[in-house]
């Protein structure tokens, strides 16, 4: 892809709840987000990560994704550290993609999750 780079967009929203529909539709949300922000397609996406915190069990965070038709993109989930006092219930994401070269990558932090980056205020 000449003209392109390779980027990698950070994003993270809290479960309401630990069942599996929570799950499917913050991971849902925070997709959608970044999909839009970022006027991204499947095709230019190279692979996804998703962690959830140890609290998140009830489903792979990575259903949303193939529910969103990302049926050929490589998925993976992991379990975040379980640091003490971290905030509970979170479901984060690294996805790479092409873009570009002058693209900005626009991160996804979603509702008390935008604590976590404080610093991204303008990507909120």
């Amino acid at each position: 892809m000449n003209g392109e780079r390779v980027y990698a967009l950070r994003g993270a929203v809290q479960a309401e709840s630990n069942d599996r529909e929570s799950i499917l539709a913050a991971t849902d949300e925070l997709l959608r987000e970044l999909i839009r922000r970022n006027d991204l397609e499947p095709a230019r996406m190279i692979s996804c990560i998703f962690t959830a915190t140890n609290d998140l069990d009830a489903e792979f965070p990575a259903v949303a994704a193939r529910n969103l038709g990302l049926d050929s993109v490589p998925l993976l989930c992991a379990r975040e550290i379980a640091v003490p006092g971290a905030m509970e219930r979170i479901i984060r994401t690294m996805l790479h993609y092409h873009a570009p070269a002058d693209h900005v990558p626009g991160h996804v932090y979603l509702g008390a999750a935008a604590e976590l980056r404080s610093d991204l205020g303008s990507a909120q």
